[in-house]
Parts: C-alpha cells; sequence; structure tokens
C-alpha cells in the first residue's frame, strides 16, 4: 500500500500528463508498492480533480472483460473507469489525433441507466429492468503512461478511457437478444475486427452487474441517466492521423469517427 499524500502525487501526476498530452513514467515504477485498491483510489483522485476543473461524471467504463485479456493482464477480473462529459462524441466526428497519445478503438454496447442501481447484490435482472435503452459504441482507449504497464497502472490512468462515440439504432434491452448483438470494425475500408458481445462475459449486462457489485464497495450508486460502456468485444484496432473508423453493427446500424 501507498500513503494518502502518494496517492495524490500519482493523481495530479496523470492529471497533467493529460492536459500536457504526454507520456510519464508507469507510477507503479514510481510508487512500487502500489496495490489495486491504491490503483483506484487514485483513479478517484484523478476524477475528482477533473471534475474540480469543469467536467462532469456521465458514466463508468468496463475493461478486460475477456477472459484472454485478464489472462494477458495477469488479473481474475474486470476493470473499471469514470466517463466524463468531455469524453463523449457523436456519430461521425472527425477528432484530432494529437488530444491523445496512442489512441486505439474498441467496440462495444453502452447501456443507459433508466433508473438508479446498486448494492452488493444486483443482478443482470436488475440491471436489464434499469437500462432505459442500449445503443451501439466505439471507445478510444488511451493511456498516459509509459509501458510495459502493470495492472495498476491501467487502473490509476481511468482504466486507460479516452473518449466514447455513440450513434447507430437505440433498443430496449427486452428487444433483442444482446448476447448476439454483433458487429464489424473497418479501418480506412479494411474489416480489421469482428465480434459479438456473448464475448463479454457470456451477456453484456454480466459487465453492468460486476461494476455495480464492485462499486458497492465504495459505496458508490449508478445513477439514472448515466452511460456504462460493457466492455470491448473485439480486440483494440490502433488509430492515427488520416484514419477513418466505420462500425457497423447490423439491425444496431453503424457509427463511425475520423481523425485529422
Amino acid at each position: 500500500m501507498i500513503s494518502q499524500d502518494d496517492r495524490q502525487k500519482a493523481a495530479d501526476a496523470l492529471f497533467e500528463a493529460g492536459n500536457a498530452v504526454k507520456l510519464i513514467p508507469q507510477v507503479s515504477k514510481t510508487w512500487p508498492a502500489m496495490e489495486i485498491e491504491d490503483a483506484y483510489a487514485v483513479q478517484q483522485l484523478w476524477a475528482e480533480r477533473r471534475v474540480k476543473a469543469g467536467a462532469r461524471v456521465i458514466g463508468h467504463k468496463i475493461g478486460l472483460t475477456s477472459r484472454a485479456m485478464q489472462m494477458a493482464s495477469k488479473m481474475t477480473e474486470p476493470d473499471y473507469g469514470v466517463l466524463l462529459d468531455d469524453m463523449a462524441y457523436a456519430d461521425g466526428v472527425r477528432l484530432p489525433a494529437s488530444k491523445f497519445t496512442n489512441p486505439r478503438i474498441e467496440v462495444e454496447l453502452a447501456f443507459v441507466l433508466g433508473k438508479r442501481i446498486g448494492g452488493k447484490s444486483v443482478t443482470m435482472y436488475d440491471v436489464l429492468d434499469a437500462t432505459a435503452y442500449v445503443t451501439p459504441a466505439l471507445e478510444i482507449i488511451d493511456y498516459r503512461t509509459e509501458v510495459p504497464r502493470a495492472i495498476v497502472d491501467t487502473i490509476a490512468d481511468n482504466a486507460a478511457a479516452g473518449g466514447m462515440i455513440t450513434g447507430g439504432r437505440v433498443v430496449r434491452p427486452m428487444d433483442v437478444d444482446l448476447r448476439w448483438c454483433a458487429a464489424t470494425l473497418s479501418k480506412n475500408g479494411v474489416i480489421e475486427e469482428s465480434g459479438v458481445s456473448a464475448a463479454i462475459m457470456g451477456h453484456p449486462a454480466m459487465g453492468i452487474v460486476w461494476l455495480a457489485n464492485r462499486l458497492a464497495r465504495h459505496d458508490i450508486m449508478l445513477e439514472a441517466g448515466h452511460i456504462l460502456l460493457a466492455g470491448s468485444f473485439t480486440r483494440p484496432v490502433n488509430v492515427a492521423a488520416g484514419d477513418v473508423i466505420h462500425a457497423d453493427f447490423g439491425p444496431l446500424g453503424s457509427i463511425g469517427v475520423s481523425f485529422s
């Protein structure tokens, strides 16, 4: 474990790195005693500073929802980060690549809550009942520390959340079988990845279940209106200036983003 003072120093370093769009040494190297709970505390302090600077919390993202990614990160469970209003973009947005250090794109489903839920016993049925609608999403993952990164580096760095794009068709959670929502991800007209949402813990709502139960340890609820990215069901695709990204979700429509 590390001290509260060191947690704040780590959060401040990540905050300044984000503002400068530059990489800093891994926090796990600067503070070798950092543990997972320290990393989540650093993330929370970072988010609080972002809110004080004018940002607004609009939800959460979930990462490492696939077994393969957990094994690669030497984790036995997913991780989470905070979504802020200045991370949210509409379908078709054109973004400067210089806004990010090393952006990559993942394909996800976004759950938008219609009512507040939380606690240590949330079930998939609670999540589906509380969800107003589900919509296609792309997550931009990015990071503020050098590589290779330990899991505490990723968590402290807000689970590598860089941004999200939502669009396509809005559906109520009971109107489609969410397990079989599929998508292809194309870069510059070439399909780079494809996947099906059942890869997210068997059902994408299970990612939200994990998140609600995990946040209950800190007495944090999932609020009505919040957007929850349930986790990627494709591998990340690197992007750079000049790239055009298109995700085709079939019956749920498509979304895109380009980088200048």
